[in-house]
């Protein structure tokens, strides 16, 4: 299967009697094999695409369409695909080869990166969705389902911050997954479809696993298409090193393993680029509509693929100048996917093309009149070029000093001099000092600068696009990142062009240029090879903490376990996000891998009307109806029942998120219960109301942090306000008793304290004291039922803490407001 959609119709197609396939049989034994790989991937995700966009997709007639066009290949030409004097294979085929195994050492095994709530997980769902249900855009019956007079309880219409209401989707399925129309069950994910694409074609070859090690293997293919894409330029000492820097590095084996779209760009994008040279400077015609189909396919993959776009469309432009002009098939190749893509946008990918219409809407002046500069400018060069071929050498010799200058005076001045002010965040202003300082080194960056000015000035000619797409990268990153910055992992916005392009760089300059004479190159080469391994080992010593890290390691069996409790006709309602929990994450898995029916409330507090009437319906469509919650969800109500049926506690190695140092921790905690929705249950027969705070508590805590537990004892913290219910309580209540522990608190923080209060009434005030958990108890006004209106319908306490923040005051990574340690609630 995988020689069918991963070489099979790139190599009939590289192997065709077409456009000069005498000259690029001359090419390397291993670029041909790589051409047949990239090709048959490219092939295979347009496939992809155009069955899922009309419905049809299936992993068996992916295989019968890429198996289609080999043998029609090999009929149209009678089988005459063998290549004329086709180069033997010699040693340095085995670099790529010991690049790849290296990068397999360092990449595998991948995350089990299955959960909601991140753009990995999203990604995984998407994918999983296409193999599964054939389509780009999913008719989720659970969503059709909902009654009307319940989807603001699961599918709220979505306002944007003005209180507008959003008219390019209706609400949000899940995190990453927006509602089109609730009436039809339509549903998109987030994100382009082209790397969930490629994530179905892993699903269709391994399942879950082999979705999962799509990234990795997207990953190991972006390292050899550095490699080619350098070798044809700097050489392949400097290719070679800098793509073994590029898998040694800490960003890279860290997005080698967690499902992204930027690896795919890598690979895809490095690809394209070496093409546009083959075929545009080396003067070989079969690749020129291959770098422009690559390209207008990245459109599908990320919208920032523009910026490749426009680096290798203003080369082409240029071309027009100095006389390489691009041939008319680059042009038509790359226009009739960005018109597809363009439809693709505005069509069922409207929500994700609404930030970037926003972005380009709220462009002031100044950037529209800098954008019609450059436009003119270039209109101007053009005209003037047919009038007066003199600027054609004009052009060529000053635009690489004039690019190099630019480019190395603005990383100088990002590196030391610039600082924040204005509307000028601290995390832009400081992108590239965070890049140098966490992931290159500050040596590594003054290298690539010193690379790029030599390199450009010397060969930017022989792959101007690889240049200028590199520096037009860098430039849109280091000026502004446009992500907050809330740990170190946005770093996966320099994965495609800037990490490698840069390592590119400074191997060029090790290894790239050296004196005549022996003495002076051997010392040259020397140099730079104990840079390049120093660097080496910088690399090393950054991702020793990462390197035998398999993030989320255990998930997927514990989901399994999970979705193995429902039956496909059982309804899963799921805490919302604001309950303060997790679980949410676990809801999309649980519907868009392991097919079960869920939804996930909008609110932690529901309309309780609805929500009986709801539950009333939900009971007699499906046999039965759960709840899974951890963060606490007030939905306790005397109309219906909850039973409840098991904890769960299960922890998982996740790096912590920081934004000031380098993560070091590993750890995520998964504590939740299983409920079901049952008759209305009776009172405590022996008049006592208690709750074990921590365990079966979902239903009956709001705002509270996620169950704990420590030496046997459950227990949640209190936020700085915090709700218990009491399904019912006592005729004529007493007393209230709260075993509360105050965590040991530093010197710093203020006093515990904790007052109670129902309504607007306030019941009392305790001092928490140090120590272990101790009872606090509360006398109750005699009038409190007469107060409240009635004696058999919900209670709820209000406790308002004083609250500390560990990280503040002890430098934990524990970034919480913690109130008060709650194990028991007892009413008499």
């Amino acid at each position: 299967m995988l020689l069918v959609v991963g070489w099979l119709p790139g190599a009939a197609i590289f192997r065709a009697p077409v456009l000069d396939r005498e000259r690029r049989a001359k090419l390397d034994a291993e670029e041909r094999a790589f051409w047949a790989v990239i090709l048959s991937a490219t092939v295979s995700l347009a496939i992809v695409l155009a069955l899922a966009s009309i419905g049809r997709y299936s992993f068996e007639r992916l295989l019968a369409v890429d198996a289609g066009i080999a043998i029609a290949i090999a009929a149209v030409w009678r089988g005459r695909l063998r290549l004329p004097e086709a180069k033997r294979i010699t040693w340095p085929a085995g670099i790529p080869v010991a690049l790849a195994l290296l990068a397999a050492a360092h990449f595998f095994p991948p995350a089990e990166y299955i959960i909601g709530g991140r753009d990995p997980g999203v990604y995984v769902s998407e994918g999983i969705q296409i193999a599964q249900r054939g389509s780009l855009v999913i008719e989720d019956p659970v969503v059709t389902s909902i009654p009307e007079f319940a989807r603001e309880l699961f599918v709220p219409r979505h306002y944007d911050l003005e209180g507008t209401l959003r008219t390019d989707y209706y609400s949000t399925r899940f995190m990453g997954f927006f509602v089109l129309d609730p009436d039809t069950g339509r549903v998109v994910g987030q994100f382009p479809h082209l790397c969930p694409a490629s994530i179905a074609i892993g699903y269709g070859v391994q399942g879950l696993t082999g979705a999962l090690r799509t990234t990795t293997v997207w990953a190991i293919l972006g390292v050899v298409a550095v490699y080619f894409a350098g070798r044809r330029v700097f050489g392949s000492a400097a290719a070679a090193s800098a793509a073994a820097l590029l898998v040694l590095n800490v960003a890279d084996i860290w997005f080698a393993r967690y499902p992204n779209s930027e690896v795919v760009m890598q690979a895809l994008l490095f690809a394209a680029l070496l093409a546009y040279a083959r075929a545009h400077v080396d003067g070989l015609s079969f690749f020129s509509p291959i770098a422009g189909g690559i390209l207008g396919l990245l459109l599908f993959l990320r919208l920032d693929a523009g910026l490749a776009i426009a680096a290798v469309g203003g080369v082409g432009l240029l071309g027009f100048v100095t006389r390489q002009a691009p041939r008319v098939s680059f042009w038509i190749s790359l226009a009739v996917p960005s018109l597809l893509a363009a439809v693709y946008m505005l069509g069922p990918m409207r929500p994700h093309w609404h930030r970037y219409e926003v972005f380009l809407v709220n462009l002031g002046p100044v950037q529209y009149l800098a954008i019609g500069a450059v436009a003119v400018l270039l209109a101007g060069i053009l005209a003037s070029a047919r009038r007066n071929p003199g600027i054609s050498k004009t052009v060529r010799s000053t635009l690489p000093t004039v690019l190099a200058v630019a480019v190395v005076a603005a990383g100088l001045y990002a590196l030391f001099l610039r600082e924040p002010g204005g509307k000028l965040a601290a995390h832009d202003a400081y992108a590239l000092r965070t890049f140098a300082n966490v992931y290159f080194t500050v040596p590594g960056v003054l290298a690539a600068l010193l690379g790029f000015w030599l390199m450009a000035r010397n060969r930017f000619w022989k792959a101007p696009a690889l240049f200028l797409t590199v520096a037009i990268f860098a430039a849109s990153m280091f000026y502004k990142i446009r992500i907050v910055p809330e740990h170190f992992w946005m770093s996966r916005r320099f994965i495609p062009v800037i990490l490698p392009g840069a390592l590119l760089f400074v191997c060029a300059a090790a290894f790239s240029t050296a004196p005549a004479n022996w003495r002076g190159r051997a010392l040259r080469w020397t140099v730079g090879a104990v840079f390049v391994v120093l660097l080496g080992i910088a690399f090393l010593r950054t991702s020793a903490p990462v390197l035998h890290h398999v993030e989320y390691e255990g998930l997927i069996p514990k989901v399994e376990a999970l979705a193995a409790r429902f039956g496909d006709d059982d309804l899963v309602l799921v805490e919302s996000r604001d309950a303060g929990g997790d679980v949410h994450v676990l809801a999309t898995p649980l519907a868009y891998i392991y097919a079960r029916n869920v939804l996930v409330l909008a609110s932690a507090k529901p309309q309780k009307a609805d929500m009986a009437v709801f539950i009333d319906w939900a009971r007699t469509k499906y046999r039965r109806v759960f709840f899974i919650g951890g963060g606490g969800t007030d939905l306790v109500s005397p109309a219906y029942g909850v039973r409840p049926l098991v904890s769960e506690r299960f922890d998982v190695p996740e790096f912590e998120s920081t934004t000031d140092r380098f993560p070091t921790r590993s750890a995520r905690k998964f504590i939740f219960g299983v409920y079901e929705f049952v008759d209305p249950s009776r009172a405590d027969e022996d008049g006592s109301y208690e709750l074990d705070i921590g365990e079966h508590d979902d239903l009956q805590v709001l705002r509270f942090h996620s169950a704990e537990q420590s030496d046997g004892t459950t227990f949640r913290w209190t936020q700085d306000t915090s709700y218990v219910i009491f399904g019912s309580a006592p005729p004529e209540p007493r007393e209230l008793t709260l075993v509360l522990n105050d965590g040991g608190r530093p010197a710093a923080a203020p006093a515990a304290r904790v007052a109670i209060f129902v309504g607007s009434q306030q019941l009392g005030e305790v001092a928490v004291s140090p120590g272990p958990f101790k009872p606090y108890t509360v006398t109750l006004p005699a009038d409190l039922a007469a107060r409240r209106g009635t004696t058999d319908g919900p209670l709820t306490l209000r406790l308002v803490s004083t609250v500390w923040n560990p990280r503040d005051l002890l430098g934990s990574p524990d970034d919480r407001e913690l109130g008060v340690m709650v194990d028991r609630v007892t009413i008499k």
